[in-house]
């Protein structure tokens, strides 16, 4: 696999190279005058032109999509720490459809889509393999590429939504056949998860090479970007199991999973799960906690204490936020321990955001 982001300039990020060591210095906890911060703003002169809805490039045609990708990013100021990039995804259960499983579009347009599940029987649907051939697989390869190739010195490729370990055989085997194996036949989803867990690296590299992110960098949909490798993580089916089956099944996972990263950002998705935090807090390799209060819960700013509590267990916190709750989140967190996902309002006040960062840490 190629290694290390050699690209040292890129046409929507002239500060390329600053952003690459402020965000090495994330990574290890440090900072230079201030909190690493990611703000956007639409650019100045520029029409603005939106993104491709979520899932383009699933059934359409490649080329209209890529237009609209690089047009986008081109119409956004990246200022700070943001890198110009884009995510390609065929939806939150992509992994299980390049495995084998049916993807399902809804006649209506939910914004989303699915898999039928798959696996009545373990025994003949064990071990799960990637077949290289594969439609969904070939088609992301392809959508990868023909992204790089227009992408190719002006922005990056970030990295996939993987949905991988348990959220995995979720999909292809629904949600309450699988809560009952794990009670009627625990040693069957030991072999499944060894069987999952063995996929995570070849579909990571995968699309790794065809995106040519060993030249550039990448950073996952969670835009935490190392000029390496980097990706973010989760196990969303831990809403739905207690503490000894996280750590039989899931925690594994994530620990060789952020382990192979090296670095990276958990995806942490609700209140069902903070049953699990000192479990995923303890994970190495993991840096930084993307909490997701969930539908129906309060807003991200009532959870200050919960940030603090992940900080107080050694993980930064990424902190979406405007030019002025900023503000507030800066008072109350520790400033070497945070990613700002900042959006301003132009390129004024995102250049003043960096300067009040300055002068207050």
């Amino acid at each position: 696999m190629a290694q290390g982001g050699c690209v040292t300039s890129l046409e929507f990020k002239p500060d390329f190279e600053e952003a690459k060591k402020r965000w090495l210095a994330f990574w290890n906890q440090e900072i230079f005058d201030r909190p690493l911060c990611a703000v956007r703003a639409p650019r100045e002169g520029v029409e603005p032109v939106r993104g491709p809805k979520y899932m383009a490039g699933a059934r359409e045609d490649f080329g209209s999509v890529v237009e609209q990708v690089i047009a986008s990013a081109a119409s956004i100021y990246w200022g700070g720490e943001a890198i110009p990039s884009y995510t390609p995804s065929f939806g939150p259960d992509q992994v299980a459809a390049w495995l084998g499983a049916e993807l399902h579009f809804p006649e209506e347009d939910f914004g989303t889509n699915w898999v039928l599940p798959c696996i009545d029987d373990w025994d003949e649907a064990l071990p799960l393999r990637l077949d290289p051939n594969n439609y969904w697989w070939r088609r992301m390869l392809d959508f990868c590429r023909a992204l790089a190739d227009a992408a190719q010195g002006k922005m990056i490729i970030a990295h996939v939504d993987l949905h991988s370990n348990m959220d995995t055989l979720l999909a292809m085997r629904g949600g309450e056949r699988l809560c009952m194996d794990l009670i009627d036949h625990p040693e069957v989803i030991d072999r499944a998860m060894e069987s999952v867990r063995g996929l995570f690296v070849p579909i990571y590299a995968g699309i790794y090479e065809a995106a040519r992110m060993g030249t550039v960098g990448t950073c996952g949909w969670v835009p935490a970007y190392h000029p390496v490798r980097t990706n973010t993580i989760q196990c969303d089916f831990a809403a739905l199991i207690g503490p000894e089956q996280f750590r039989r099944w899931a925690l594994p996972a994530l620990e060789e999973e952020a382990a192979y990263l090296g670095h990276c950002t958990y995806h942490y998705d609700g209140p069902e799960c903070l049953v699990h935090l000192a479990d995923i807090c303890s994970i190495k390799g993991l840096d930084c906690i993307q909490w997701t209060p969930g539908a129906r819960n309060e807003p991200f700013i009532k959870w200050m204490d919960l940030l603090k509590d992940i900080q107080a267990r050694g993980k930064s916190v990424w902190v979406p936020c405007n030019a002025e709750d900023i503000k507030i989140y800066h008072r109350e967190l520790k400033p070497n321990m945070v990613f700002y996902d900042c959006w301003a309002n132009s390129e004024k006040e995102a250049e003043e955001v960096l300067k009040w960062l300055v002068a207050n840490t």
